[in-house]
């Protein structure tokens, strides 16, 4: 059984369906506009975390 296999057992097939899917319903236009929000969302996400470690890590110098 020589599969290449992603995430959680998706295989390609089933990524390529969901990748044409998600095309049809929002348009070629749309997607880069979609994938620029997503990646504004993970670095706003990262900093947040890096921002609370390095609060945590200043409190507990202060103590």
């Amino acid at each position: 059984m020589n599969t290449t296999m992603f995430i959680g057992g998706i295989g390609f097939q089933e990524v390529l369906l969901i990748a044409l899917v998600v095309l049809l319903f929002f348009g070629g236009k749309k997607i880069p506009e979609l994938m620029k929000g997503l990646g504004k969302g993970v670095r706003s996400f990262k900093e947040g975390l890096n921002d609370d470690k390095s609060e945590e890590s200043g409190e507990r110098s202060e103590k």
